[in-house]
């Protein structure tokens, strides 16, 4: 590895250290870089706006604003009320309750701290008042998060299929059922957990009367994601366009339907929406010039080729992989991480043979579960947020949550048909 080699590894690595914003460590260390090369520096400016010059990533603003949009509208409550329809007699009834809604929500918000903050909000308060614990409220609403990810329309599944040139709906698709396992492994946690504390059931089986009354009220919510996927899917609209379209349905669904959106949220929410979006954007700029540099040193080769000396077995191979991934998720914002790691992932994916979708899905999933993994996830930290309790007691709560979803995670890594299986039998 020459001079620029170490400037960018080495560099990047005391600037995080030292505390830095991963934006501006990117950039510093790219101009330390370009310095070091005698390139100009005016490349630094044409990188960034390069990296940001992709017709797919108009998607994300649309779809955070579009998850703003619902949020406030009054999509998400409803939400919960189907979804306490459906599951509220059950033993652990109310802690399922929050993972269904987490799941019907990601299919609306593609995040996973929208979707902590979305659903725990609203549930942790009403889990606490029928005997569960804040910090296992907290834990679950936190884990729940990262399906936001998984379930499609996904902002780091969007991110991942421009970096990689794969099919964003097709990647969309191997989501799916990995979102799904992981709802129902920590449901399967609620149900243990309400059991051991000896909880009640919240209350009878709805009738279908209440069933039908809860759906007909959260029409209009549950029919976001139908019109987006099925949108996508049908072949109306890609899913940057899709996008716009949840925008357009979230604002006039607030407004005309439900009436919980006022004109006079509208301000916030943009302003919200922006910041969040300013801020991903420019990761991807400055990640971009960085990701030039490292590109030039062919650092993904060199760091392909380190961990296939240390073994050529795949499943060795793959299991450094998914730790790597997960230790990097956890104290890293997972957008830079994904175009960081980028060229080193896709390398070792075709020198072990890796199906290109079934790549994208694990690395997503990794960094969706290192959302709500300590010491830094995001998702972790609005869980604390939104229940009033530290970062430490929710993590220690959220180790059984946090298995369950490593579980899915080996499935993901040596069971292709988890993540292929859906994608083959609707694109082939």
């Amino acid at each position: 590895m020459g001079e620029v080699g170490w400037v960018l590894s080495l560099g990047f690595l005391v600037l995080l250290v030292l505390g830095m914003p991963i934006a501006f460590a990117l950039g510093v260390t790219a101009v330390a870089a370009l310095w070091v090369a005698d390139i100009d520096l005016v490349v630094l400016a044409q990188r960034m706006i390069a990296g940001t010059q992709t017709f797919s990533l108009l998607a994300v603003p649309c779809f955070i604003l579009a998850g703003e949009l619902m949020q406030v509208g009054g999509l998400s409550k409803r939400l919960v009320g189907v979804a306490r329809a459906f599951v509220r007699h059950l033993t652990g009834g109310l802690g399922m309750v929050t993972v269904l809604s987490a799941t019907f929500f990601a299919a609306i918000s593609g995040s996973a701290p929208a979707t902590t903050a979305a659903i725990g909000g609203l549930m942790i308060p009403e889990m606490e008042k029928s005997g569960y614990r804040r910090d296992f409220s907290a834990a679950l609403a936190t884990a729940a998060g990262p399906i936001g990810q998984m379930i499609p329309p996904s902002i780091p599944m969007i991110i991942w299929g421009v970096l990689a040139e794969e099919s964003i709906s097709r990647l969309f698709l191997a989501g799916i059922l990995p979102g799904i396992l992981i709802a129902a492994g920590l449901m399967g946690v609620c149900y243990v957990a309400a059991r051991r504390a000896g909880l009640q059931r919240e209350s009878r089986r709805s009738t279908a009367r209440e069933l039908a009354s809860a759906i007909y009220d959260g029409r209009w919510a549950l029919g976001a994601p139908v019109l987006i996927l099925g949108g996508i899917y049908g072949g109306i609209f890609t899913p940057t366009e899709a996008a716009a379209v949840g925008v357009v349905y979230g604002l006039v669904v607030g407004l005309l339907f439900y009436r919980e959106l006022r004109l006079s949220d509208l301000p916030g929410i943009v302003i919200r929406s922006m910041r969040t979006s300013a801020m991903v954007l420019f990761i991807i700029a400055a990640a971009s010039a960085f990701g030039w540099l490292v590109a030039i040193e062919q650092l993904p080769e060199q760091a392909a080729a380190l961990l296939l000396r240390v073994s050529d077995n795949p499943v060795v191979i793959l299991l450094m992989v998914n730790l790597l991934l997960l230790l990097i998720g956890a104290v890293m914002d997972n957008i830079a991480a994904m175009i960081l790691l980028g060229g080193v992932l896709t390398s070792l994916g075709a020198e072990i043979g890796m199906d290109p979708t079934q790549l994208g899905a694990l690395v997503v999933i990794n960094f969706a579960i290192g959302m709500a993994t300590p010491p830094f996830g995001y998702a972790l930290f609005v869980g604390a947020a939104v229940s009033k309790l530290g970062v430490e007691a929710v993590s220690k709560a959220l180790w059984p949550f946090l298995l369950v979803e490593i579980g899915v995670l080996m499935l993901v890594t040596f069971v292709p048909d988890v993540t292929l299986a859906i994608p083959r039998w609707f694109l082939g």
